[in-house]
């Protein structure tokens, strides 16, 4: 079986391959928008690399040609830099072509990773699959377009489509949630609002499960899933336990949220004028602001998924990689 993996320089899905080239059956294919980015997947031996953009329709029909399986990783996340064209461009517009091209090809499945952003604060605890979108950012925005795109090409043309919508993903070698950690430990950390919303994890071991148990289960077709760790937690709770792991004190400084999203929005859209980062944005703010917290009930009953990392162990995990790669 022959397989591509969109994203594959980046953590999930590097994370993917990683799983994936133990299975000896599999050939693997993924795109990688440098020879630099590339350079870590170089190690699998079973794995071809194909130097591109993602935007580049042609480069999609080449990556596709001759593939039974496609996990659809890949995505524009967190760059509040770029401005709104680009996240259509990547998130829509790629989407749409690299459906378009499974189907020219008889790609047998199709694995798209959606976002629990699509759903950006839960009013009703918890969540699930059936809770109406809520998007707020662009990222979010986007993203729902592509899960309506991906849903329509299942109804509509009958490709086996399967959406996967994480939930906040952390583990060793990720760097997002790294700040939280640092933080933390050198006693700078500031808690915007109450600390009361929820946030639910997921380790990437427990992602990975859900994504190749998706992959594997006919019953998967045609269905949005939630993959999340076993439980999630008020927001001060999920700092205590970083916290106890890298031995400070829990963050006591609370400021109010409402001017801190106000500035937020200001500097965003200053710094985005002028191309660069912004050091604070909404979706920043949002980390603290919204509530996370979701029923995986659905894919432990049709999937079989069971997290087996839970987030304490997941935070260690995490905390002694950051040690051995001298960040903490």
């Amino acid at each position: 079986m022959k397989v591509l993996v969109t994203g594959g320089t980046g953590f999930v899905g590097y994370n993917l391959i990683s799983k994936l080239v133990q299975n000896n059956d599999l050939e693997i294919r993924t795109i990688a928008r440098s020879e630099e980015k590339a350079e870590k997947l170089k190690k699998f031996k079973n794995v071809e690399i194909i130097i591109g953009d993602l935007k580049d329709k042609d480069l999609i029909y080449r990556s596709v040609k001759n593939i039974d399986k496609v996990f659809h990783i890949a995505a524009l996340f967190r760059e509040a830099k770029y401005p709104d064209s680009e996240y259509w461009k990547v998130n829509v517009e790629a989407t749409k072509n690299l459906l378009e091209a499974s189907l020219e090809n008889g790609v047998k499945r199709f694995i798209h990773c959606s976002t629990i952003g699509v759903v950006e604060d839960v009013k009703k605890i918890p969540a699930n699959e059936e809770t109406p979108y809520q998007p707020k950012d662009i990222y979010q925005v986007t993203k729902t377009e592509g899960e309506k795109l991906v849903l329509r090409y299942y109804k509509e043309h009958g490709l086996n489509v399967t959406i996967i919508r994480p939930c906040a993903i952390y583990g060793p070698g990720d760097m997002r949630l790294y700040k939280v950690f640092k933080n933390i430990k050198k006693r700078r950390f500031v808690i915007i609002g109450n600390g009361n919303t929820y946030y639910h994890p997921v380790y990437i071991d427990n992602l990975i499960q859900g994504f190749i148990l998706a992959s594997e289960n006919e019953k998967a077709i045609g269905e949005i899933f939630i993959i999340g760790d076993e439980k999630y937690y008020k927001l001060i709770d999920f700092l205590k336990i970083i916290a106890d792991e890298v031995g400070a004190p829990l963050p006591k400084i609370k400021i109010p949220a409402k001017p801190v999203q106000i500035l937020a929005t200001i500097v965003e859209k200053t710094f985005i004028a002028f191309k660069k980062e912004p050091p604070i944005y909404r979706r920043r703010v949002g980390f603290f602001t919204n509530s996370r917290a979701f029923d995986i009930s659905k894919a432990k009953n049709i999937l079989g998924y069971k997290p087996l990392i839970d987030f304490p162990t997941g935070v260690h995990l995490t905390a002694e990689w950051y040690r051995e790669n001298k960040l903490l």
